[in-house]
């Protein structure tokens, strides 16, 4: 029996019992949480895989055009021609509560709205290809931030139900437990103590009755 080392007392017993509502109360939220992070963690486990999948396919695809350009264009004409960037991206990273987890929100901005600022080069010595491979890794850069966004979360997500975990069995094989084997000790004492002092009691009115029958029978005249 896990009993916390207290005194004995009343008091003790009644500050004991509002603990143990506090426990209770606080177990039964720490589950729900538990629950609904998990809930929201396999949604957002599932929207990343789709979301990953997508980006994987797109992605084979612009690598694809990229290995084309590469065989029709020189090394050197490769990279002179990505050498110097002409649009510049600005990225802002917010956090939003959700069950005590910052979940980071990343919003993309750009220098231009002009999407051709994206070719850093004249297209009179490149390719198709690497328009294209350029193009593409323009519209994927969104989806590659919203997948870093995803798997951000569902990181924190894990960690965060991790820890509700431990403190929801904390409460569960620990400390309730403790607290309930402690009211019962406690309960016990008392009880064990009202009983002796019953008893006791009982002895001293016992000798009392018996002292006044010797007292009446010594002093027969005797009010």
């Amino acid at each position: 029996m896990a009993v916390i080392n207290v005194n004995p007392t009343r008091m003790e017993l009644t500050r004991l019992k509002k603990q143990l509502v506090t426990a209770v109360k606080g177990h039964k939220l720490l589950k729900d949480k538990r629950d609904e992070l998990m809930r929201r963690f396999l949604e957002t486990v599932k929207e990343t895989k789709t979301m990953r999948e997508e980006f994987e396919h797109k992605m084979r695809s612009v690598h694809g055009d990229f290995l084309t350009a590469s065989s029709v264009m020189s090394p050197e004409s490769l990279d002179t021609a990505l050498l110097y960037p002409k649009q510049e991206v600005y990225l802002k990273i917010d956090t939003k509560n959700v069950m005590s987890v910052n979940i980071p929100q990343y919003q993309v901005t750009t220098r231009t709205s002009d999407k051709s600022d994206i070719f850093c080069y004249g297209f009179g010595f490149t390719s198709f290809e690497l328009d294209s491979a350029v193009m593409g890794l323009s519209e994927l850069l969104p989806l590659m931030l919203r997948l870093a966004e995803r798997e951000k979360v569902v990181k924190l997500m894990a960690d965060e139900i991790e820890k509700t975990r431990r403190r929801v069995n904390a409460l569960e094989h620990v400390l309730i437990p403790r607290y309930r084997d402690t009211i019962r000790f406690i309960t016990m004492k008392l009880e064990e103590n009202e009983r002796s002092s019953r008893a006791r009691l009982m002895k001293v009115k016992d000798m009392m009755i018996a002292e006044h029958i010797e007292y009446k029978h010594s002093n027969p005249d005797a009010v």
